[in-house]
């Protein structure tokens, strides 16, 4: 029988016979590491209880918190030792096997590219090949794996598994570091990290702040009366307060654990007691009340839930992505608007009708670089008057993409729904000046809206509003029926042809309005986000894609 050459789990040399002759194809370097392959990363990697140990053993060592990054860094490491131990180990049991070498009866084998498996020499013959000349067949028998099988000896041709010269461990400076792995697998390799240290069986084991992971074990014993006396504090203060300032107050009897490890700990306790909301940015913890907070910080309005469905966007007109990228609704997706840089001393928005009803300012491409970012749910900013010189207390929602605490601004302004408004930045990155566009006070006509909420009814109607700042006349409308709105709104919930519905309704309404019998689509915007919550683009595709509605030019639309 033709010899055959070593393969691994994937093929990397195979040999074909045909009409008696051998052949080699060639795929790629049997010697390569396990954990320098994609296959054992992606595939086959798991987090095993002896890596639990190292990881127990690092944090405790470092008698300091870890990244989940710098533990999938390190654990990469271990394993590569690991790997390098074991070939070492593997390689001192017998000869590496390489084709170009002559082998006896009763000779230990090393087969690098079989994963290290150790074999004996049975027997051996000669091979018939013309085209690699004199050559031998040996006979190896595995232990492990109860196999019998043949291999090439002697070959006097050339063969790759010569080329490591005996060192199988491999060529240091080839070989991708750890750096590199968790570059490339870093997805699949904190995934699994995670997973252990989160949901594994020994989880109790081991806690999590903020990405970073220590031992239950090293935290100070925060118990309930800490926690008791830290909300008597805060309420007491009305401010958020930080770690440092509570840790005083609590007394830990901890004479083992170091105070930047007894912060850690108040952290940990006050993070899993519902009663505090982390609202500090910039990485610095600062603890408050969830109870003391705006309920538009902690619940989402109705009128502020994005409904964003599907539409082709490809079909919208270069003066309709314009108005688009004008409009600079937070939950758009105008490819030209893209965030403002943080060295812009400050930027100026539209204030449409849901922030209106609510208090609140949007976090649009042109407004969230002038507010704190955090990985918190919320944070705490001071908005300040840049007419008056009052300072309020402001929440930035990060994931719903709002600011809420600036009804009491508004009101006292009496700033329309459409005033021009202006944010400034200042040298304190949790400090922001607001202002407007003031003008002589002048009574204008705006759209008022009236609800039916229970017979899915509205109609709009023009009447006189005091107004004494810039605004557009194209957005302003206005209702005071808050209930109504959001009733009318909760009446489509589950109507995948709500926003088709609104519009069908709303445009009427509008051009009736309009001496010329024409509505333009930033005040049809305007008045659907009175009802039903949505950017310009999907608004503006249901607006063209409704025969019933001509577009007239410049904005303007009719109904046919």
């Amino acid at each position: 029988m033709p010899a055959r050459l070593p393969r691994t789990g994937r093929p990397t040399q195979s040999r074909l016979v045909q009409a008696g002759r051998l052949h080699f194809q060639e795929e790629e370097d049997v010697l390569l590491r396990r954990t320098q392959t994609a296959s054992f990363w992606r595939d086959h990697f798991s987090v095993s209880d002896e890596d639990l140990d190292f990881i127990h053993e690092l944090i405790l060592d470092a008698e300091s918190p870890m990244t989940t990054g710098q533990l999938a860094l390190r654990l990469i490491q271990e394993y590569q030792r690991r790997e390098t131990a074991r070939m070492e180990s593997e390689l001192k049991k017998g000869a590496v096997y390489q084709p170009e070498n002559p082998y006896e009866v009763g000779q230990t084998l090393i087969f690098p590219a079989m994963d290290f498996l150790v074999g004996e020499v049975l027997e051996t013959r000669a091979g018939q090949n013309p085209e690699h000349g004199p050559f031998e067949v040996i006979r190896v028998g595995f232990a492990d794996t109860d196999e019998i099988r043949e291999f090439a000896a002697s070959l006097q041709t050339g063969h790759r598994l010569n080329a490591a010269n005996g060192q199988a461990t491999g060529d240091e400076e080839t070989l991708l570091s750890a750096e590199e792995i968790h570059s490339l697998y870093q997805d699949e390799i904190e995934e699994s990290l995670l997973f252990a240290l989160e949901d594994g069986e020994r989880n109790e084991d081991f806690v999590n702040i903020e990405d970073y992971w220590l031992l239950a074990d090293m935290l100070a014993e925060v118990h309930v009366g800490h926690l008791n006396i830290a909300e008597a504090l805060v309420e007491m203060q009305n401010r958020p307060m930080s770690p440092e300032e509570l840790l005083p107050e609590f007394d830990l009897q901890a004479e083992d654990v170091t105070q930047p490890m007894q912060i850690i700990s108040v952290n940990h306790a006050l993070g899993s007691d519902e009663r505090f909301d982390q609202v500090g940015s910039a990485g610095v913890p600062l603890w408050y009340l969830a109870r003391l907070e705006p309920p538009e910080a902690l619940t989402v309005p109705p009128l502020l839930r994005p409904r964003v469905g599907r539409y082709n966007r490809a079909v919208l007109s270069v003066d309709l992505l314009q108005t688009e990228w004008e409009l600079d609704d937070e939950w758009g997706e105008s490819s030209a608007s893209t965030p403002v840089s943080s060295v812009v001393p400050s930027i100026s928005f539209t204030l449409i009708f849901p922030h209106w009803l609510y208090g609140t300012l949007p976090l649009s491409s042109r407004t969230r670089a002038l507010f704190p970012h955090s990985a918190q749910e919320r944070s705490m900013v001071t908005i300040v008057d840049g007419r008056w010189g009052n300072r309020y207390t402001a929440w930035v929602v990060h994931k719903e993409r709002y600011v809420c605490g600036l009804k009491d601004w508004m009101v006292a302004h009496n700033l329309p729904v459409s005033a021009q408004i202006t944010l400034e930045r200042t040298d304190n990155p949790d400090e922001v000046i607001i202002d407007f566009r003031p003008r002589r006070m002048r009574r204008e006509w705006s759209r008022i809206a009236k609800v039916n909420a229970s017979a899915k009814r509205f109609g709009l109607e023009m009447n006189k509003v005091q107004i004494s700042c810039e605004y557009d006349e194209h957005l302003i409308v206005s209702s005071v029926d808050r209930e109504g709105l959001e009733a009318y709104n909760a009446s489509f919930d589950g109507n995948d042809a709500a926003l088709e519905q609104i519009v069908e309704m709303m445009v009427p309404e509008i051009t009736k309005l309009n001496p010329q019998g024409t509505a333009h689509v930033k005040t049809i915007y305007s008045a659907v986000n009175m009802f039903w919550r949505c950017p310009p683009g999907p608004i503006f595709y249901t607006l063209i894609s409704n025969p019933r509605f001509q577009d007239v030019g410049d904005g303007f639309f009719k109904v046919r």
